[in-house]
Parts: C-alpha cells; structure tokens; sequence
C-alpha cells in the first residue's frame, strides 16, 4: 500500500468509526461505501489486524482499532493543525471548536465567557455540549473538555481552572426551624440532601478529627438524593435540609443572606479541582489555542472560583 493509498485507507477508517458504518463514512468522504469498505479492507491487511467487527447491523471498533483510532486522529490533526499555522499567519483563528463541559459550569463559567472570545475572533464558531457523563475526547470528536472532580492521569493536558472547595450549607428557614448542628454528631438528628455521583457513589462528606485524621461522615439516608451539584445547592437554597456543595455554588447565596455555613472548624473542604483538558498534540490548532487561552484568563478573573476558605467563617451560622 503506497502511501496516497494509506492516507485514503486511513480516512475512511476514522470517517466509519465517527460514524458508525461505511455508508456514513462514505457520504462524508464523497465515495461509495463499497470503496470505503475497500479501503479499511485493505488497511487492516497492511496493518495485519482487524480494526472493526462487522456485522449486518453493526461495526464495532476492536480493541486495536480503538488503539489505531486514538493514534489516526492525532496525526490527522496535526495535519489539520499545520494548515490551520500557516492561515493563521495571515488572518485571525477559524474554524468550529468544539466543548464538552457539565451543564453548571457551562451554565455559569463558560457561557458568560463566549461572548468575549467571539468578539476577539470573529471568525471562530463554538459547539458547547451541557453533558455530565465521561467522555472520550478523542473518540467523541471534542477539541477540549472542562471537569471537576478528582481527575485521574490521563493522556490529556489538563490544564487547572481552580480548586472545588466543599462547604456545608442550609437556608435561615431551615436553621431556624431544626436548630444549627454545634457538632458532627448532631448531624444525624438533622434533614440532610446527598449527591450521587453518575457512578453511584455517594458523594462523601469528610471531617477533621482532634487528632489531624479524617473521619467520613455517613450520609446514607438522607432526605433527598440528587445527581447534579446545581441541584443540592437549590434544595438547600429552598429549605429542604443541610447539604454539601462547592464554595463557587454557594456563594452568591452567602452574600445574599440566603445561606449559612456550618462546621466551618472541622469539615474537610475535600481534594476536587476543575480542570481544563485537550488532547496532547504535536501542535495545538490555533482556533483551539487561543479558546484555550481565553477561558482559562475568563476564569482566573471569576470571582466566585478562587473564593478562600477563610471567607467560609464569616456565613457561619449562630
């Protein structure tokens, strides 16, 4: 196979595995799906391995596809990004970028930044998708992703929006009607809201022993369970019970007298962060850099992501 054969063979094959069959493949690359079937044919015989399993009804990526992919795609885009470098050296960034973010950051970081990234670059388009499951950048076609949690090494640059700081929180109302919790036991005599992470864990609630250690709370059964972190913070905010929610959450209904903080002495923040994450490529498109670039100078000026701890005293209830 000479090499404008495999560069053919290799466009089809990522083309049928983003699309899911060799007819869509073929639509996009303007051939018959005879000939990318062909051509995926063929690279797998030079390969010596199969990249698909293939059925009437399907075609799934086999292991090494899957491996071949993730590679494919990163020389494909430095391809693209050699192009994108020269253009860029006589007009401003182009082209469509596209985000993965979950829907409250999305909602109350990313949004209110776009409007200055598309005034600065006229000529970039932006696709933000609101979605709170795992993605896989590469597969799923995304140029950058934003998450927060605790992030495991990855291949992906990540590049860190802020800490996640955790606080506890009720609404006056609550506090006024069920008393305030003066210490972790008292806890268990209270409404408590839980967080299930998409995996089905609960989400923990930590906190500092006498000693330094850490003890885990045990919220098992509590009053209300949600998935979305947005969602604890609103049944706190509409008097339900006590929750646990991120400091950039909460903090707007701090200042508004709408919540109060609790056991601000011996509740453990946690270890999240957010984080900003792009596939490592040999060189980064610029309609991609420079939406990088903006975003993270957006968020290091949101005032509700770099809040200290030490504010979190000044909303204790008493």
């Amino acid at each position: 196979m000479d090499s404008s054969q495999r560069v053919r063979a290799i466009l089809s094959f990522v083309q049928a595995a983003h699309g899911g069959s060799f007819t869509a493949a073929a639509r996009g690359l303007g051939i018959s799906s005879a000939a990318v079937s062909k051509n995926v044919a063929g690279l797998e015989q030079a390969l010596g391995v199969r990249l698909f399993n293939r059925t009437t009804r399907s075609l799934k990526l086999t292991a090494e596809g899957s491996a071949f992919l993730e590679q494919a795609q990163i020389a494909l885009d430095a391809l693209e990004t050699a192009v994108d470098s020269v253009a860029a050296q006589r007009s401003d960034p182009a082209g469509r970028v596209r985000i993965s973010t979950s829907s409250a950051f999305g909602r109350d970081q990313v949004m209110p930044a776009l409007p200055g990234l598309l005034a600065r670059y006229r000529n970039l388009r932006v696709e933000v998708d609101f979605d709170d499951r795992r993605i896989d950048l590469v597969q799923d076609g995304y140029d950058l992703t934003i998450r927060g949690g605790q992030i495991a090494d990855s291949a992906l640059v990540s590049r860190s929006i802020c800490r996640l700081n955790m606080v506890l929180v009720a609404s006056p109302a609550y506090l006024n009607e069920f008393g305030i919790p003066r210490t972790v036991p008292d806890l268990h005599r209270h409404r408590l809201i839980g967080r299930r992470f998409l995996g089905g864990r609960m989400s923990p609630w930590c906190f500092r022993k006498t000693d330094g250690s850490l003890e885990e709370f045990d919220v098992s059964t509590p009053v209300v369970t949600v998935s979305a972190p947005e969602a604890a913070a609103q049944a706190a905010l509409s008097g339900i019970g006590i929750a646990q929610i991120g400091v950039h959450h909460a903090w707007a209904h701090l200042r508004a007298g709408q919540m109060k903080t609790l056991l601000t002495d011996c509740h453990h923040p946690g270890s999240y962060e957010m984080v900003l994450q792009y596939p490592h490529r040999a060189l980064l498109a610029p309609r991609v850099r420079v939406t990088v670039d903006y975003l993270l100078e957006a968020f290091a000026r949101d005032e509700a992501l770099h809040i200290p701890l030490a504010a979190m005293h000044g909303f204790q209830a008493t």
